[in-house]
């Protein structure tokens, strides 16, 4: 038996991996992927696979670097394995 919150996540993600690429689908997926503290305080712009994130304050860049190895996996979850290849951050 699979937990609602389990349920509704894989739901969410085939919603917006069925929406055409676009900065606002990017940006939804990282603030899911991230939660609302940091994609209030971050950009995000995808091109080519990678994630281009920034930010005005370098303590939030490497607080993204830190979780970059559970970050990643969920935007792919959200936006496909292909879409989203690596993180980079700048400020």
């Amino acid at each position: 038996m699979l937990s609602i919150q389990t349920f509704a996540a894989g739901v969410l993600a085939q919603i917006v991996r069925r929406q055409p690429p676009s900065p606002a689908r990017t940006s939804f997926a990282w603030q899911l992927a991230v939660g609302p503290a940091l994609a209030r305080v971050t950009s995000v712009e995808l091109e080519g696979g990678t994630l281009r994130v920034w930010s005005s304050d370098a303590r939030w860049l490497k607080e993204i670097d830190r979780a970059r190895a559970g970050i990643l996996p969920k935007l792919q979850s959200l936006l496909g394995p292909d879409a989203v290849t690596r993180i980079r951050t700048r400020s």
